[in-house]
């Protein structure tokens, strides 16, 4: 039933956000020139073939920091973080993933969307590395752990998933970041991407800034009894990618994204005119539904538990987040502690699934002390001259 609840709430959030005011745009949409979350000029990276928005705060000389978002959102989320650690000296970045906010959206049955596929490689010499077996992960409760077979390709073959946004995370580093190593800061299922970027190219970044991470409730290592549940869950994902539209429009009132809102924000406050503009206005472009629809039925790919087992040992890894959020159990982040790079886990009383728009005077000053900590062991691994 939490499962469920979490589904429906997931859907609705996504619906409303979706079709308000839906407006009629290519794939490749055009950005306003300038954000009017951060006051930042709108850049666009060609990637792939591919429309990549991002925005760039601080001296260019600063050392690099990339921040990534989370679920159906995109970089203005990061508004409060992008400026306030520009502020600090740091050359900052926030990137559109692929599919999201004003980067291009091209179907996912499309050749062109096929060719950017993370996926591809990885898995084309040999399909069996697309199931992880027997592999541990945590409870709600922090305590013990489940044995479960974690499938890594997406059900649908779709090249929106976590391989393809990893390798943008580090092809973004490698061809617009001018100076390396690059710290990567993250939030919700971004936290997946930015894992995965540093378990493939270790060498580029300096460690990982989780803001709240996601264990990805609706994935088929995470459902209960998965050989029941997991088909009454697929024919419900093929549904809404069938027949999902007309929900979506009837759920198309302007009160109701304020409303949503008022689950993961346990700081009502952050709330603003701005924010609902923000994370509307890209998800009502053409394709925006079908990259939602697309994600709900993602019930695959890696898990934050299994890749911070994996992770490499001289990257650190600071987490933290807030106690008041839905979505996320406690005591399960509490416990990823116990991995070996993790250094740090701090809880944020009354805070909820989006700390760093919530809680930036809380969340910034953390990130400041993480990036002093990897920016030293950089400069302590640096050979004498």
């Amino acid at each position: 039933m939490v499962v469920l609840r979490r589904f429906s709430s997931l859907l609705i959030a996504a619906a409303c956000l979706t079709v308000l005011f839906r407006l009629s745009s290519p794939y490749t949409p055009t950005p306003p020139k300038i954000s009017p979350a951060t006051n930042r000029p709108n850049q666009l990276y060609t990637w792939r073939k591919q429309q990549i928005r991002y925005q760039q705060a601080g001296p260019l000389t600063g050392e690099p920091v990339v921040l990534v978002h989370g679920l159906f959102v995109n970089s203005d989320h990061w508004r409060k973080t992008l400026l306030g650690l520009a502020e600090e000296g740091y050359n900052v970045y926030a990137i559109d993933l692929w599919g999201y906010g004003y980067s291009s959206k091209p179907p996912s049955d499309s050749p062109e969307a096929r060719a950017v596929c993370g996926e591809n490689k990885r898995f084309e010499k040999d399909s069996t590395v697309a199931v992880l077996k027997n592999v541990a992960l945590g409870n709600p409760n922090g305590k013990g752990e489940r044995l479960r077979d974690i499938e890594l390709r997406h059900p649908m073959g779709s090249p929106y998933n976590f391989y393809t946004w990893s390798e943008l995370i580090t092809d973004f580093c490698q061809e617009i970041v001018p100076k390396r190593p690059v710290t990567l800061v993250c939030n919700s299922i971004g936290t997946i991407s930015a894992l995965q970027a540093v378990i493939d190219t270790p060498d580029l970044y300096t460690g990982v800034c989780v803001v709240t991470p996601n264990f990805r409730e609706l994935h088929s290592a995470e459902i209960a009894f998965p050989m029941l549940s997991m088909p009454v869950i697929r024919k419900i994902q093929q549904t809404l990618r069938e027949k999902g539209q007309p929900l979506f429009d009837a759920l198309a009132k302007p009160n109701t994204v304020k409303q949503i809102l008022k689950e993961p924000y346990k700081v009502q406050d952050a709330i603003d005119d701005t924010l609902v503009k923000v994370l509307l206005d890209p998800l009502l472009l053409k394709g925006a539904s079908n990259i939602v629809f697309d994600t709900l039925s993602y019930s695959a790919g890696p898990l934050p538990e299994h890749q911070l087992s994996d992770f490499p040992r001289d990257k650190p890894v600071w987490i933290t987040y807030g106690t008041a959020d839905p979505w996320t159990p406690d005591a399960r982040v509490d416990a990823l502690i116990n991995k070996p790079t993790v250094e740090k886990v701090v809880p944020l009383p009354g805070i909820g699934h989006c700390p760093h728009d919530e809680a930036p005077e809380l969340v910034n000053p953390f990130i400041l002390e993480f990036l002093k900590r990897v920016l030293s062991k950089e400069k302590s691994n640096v050979p004498n001259s």
